[in-house]
């Protein structure tokens, strides 16, 4: 058993070493593509999609605070546009949004969790980008906006 296990482990090694035929050789190009199909050549990435808006439920089960990721001023500061990831519907909703004021800046929350209608649902695991709009009480001014989930 041993000489047919080094025979074969020989073959294999001789096998390894041997040149390819010229002409091979002189055909292939590192830099020319595996498949030259149209099919592989095409961007398989989707365009980039655009935030879901949501509004408020408040009726979420045991909300939480959510981070945004971006906030926007809007309608010439008088209301600010909030981005941020989270879950599917009705497995994950925006509950409120919390909007403290103060001179020089505005605290915003947001808050989510399931709906009562998710009691019966299957919820897949998949992050969606969502968007609301809050109006201020005042304009925004120079005042800066502070995420209220970080605190």
């Amino acid at each position: 058993m041993t000489a047919t296990l080094m025979a074969g482990c020989l073959v294999l090694a001789a096998g390894c070493g041997a040149e390819r035929p010229a002409e091979q050789a002189a055909s292939e190009r590192p830099d020319t593509p595996v498949s030259s199909s149209p099919v592989a050549d095409a961007v398989t990435t989707p365009p980039p999609a655009k935030p879901k808006p949501v509004k408020p439920t408040g009726d979420a089960v045991n909300p939480r605070k959510v981070r945004f990721t971006k906030a926007t001023p809007v309608a010439k500061g008088r209301q600010v546009r909030l981005t941020w990831w989270s879950g599917v519907a009705p497995c994950t909703v925006l509950d409120r949004v919390k909007v403290k004021e103060t001179k020089k800046r505005v605290t915003i929350t947001l808050y989510e969790g399931p709906s009562p209608k998710a009691k019966n649902v299957s919820c897949i695991m998949i992050a969606i980008e969502k968007t609301t709009t809050v109006k201020l009480k005042a304009p925004i001014g120079k005042r800066k906006i502070v995420d209220g989930a970080k605190s």
